[in-house]
């Protein structure tokens, strides 16, 4: 598709209007204001659910691998949910998930 420089401004124009107001409507409007307990107790599970929609397709579709499911990295997701879970520690969930990776993709080939 061929834009012309006026079509492009544009877009660019109004996507920065848009974001804008997005972050306005947050720190603008509610920047000065007390929030309810009930926003802040939600507010808290915000980088709990935002991790996993990053990591999910890079474990379920990578693209190291064109798309294809692949075992070493299911492995990996796997050993390191299930040592956050038990030991509810992170560093040591990210050091045994990334340990099960380089070993699933040494065994693997």
């Amino acid at each position: 598709m061929n834009y012309s420089t006026f079509e492009i401004w544009t877009i660019i124009l109004l996507l920065g209007i848009g974001t804008f107001l997005i972050r306005f409507s947050f720190l603008g409007i509610l920047g000065g204001k007390d929030l309810p307990p009930w926003v802040l107790r939600h507010l808290r599970y915000t980088a709990v659910a935002v991790l996993p929609a990053l990591v999910a397709p890079l474990v379920v579709w990578p693209q190291a691998t064109g798309g294809e499911i692949d075992p070493a990295r299911l492995s990996a997701a796997a050993v390191t949910l299930g040592v956050g879970y038990f030991t509810r520690n992170v560093l040591a969930a990210i050091v045994a998930g990334a340990g099960t990776l380089y070993l699933m993709l040494f065994l693997t080939g």
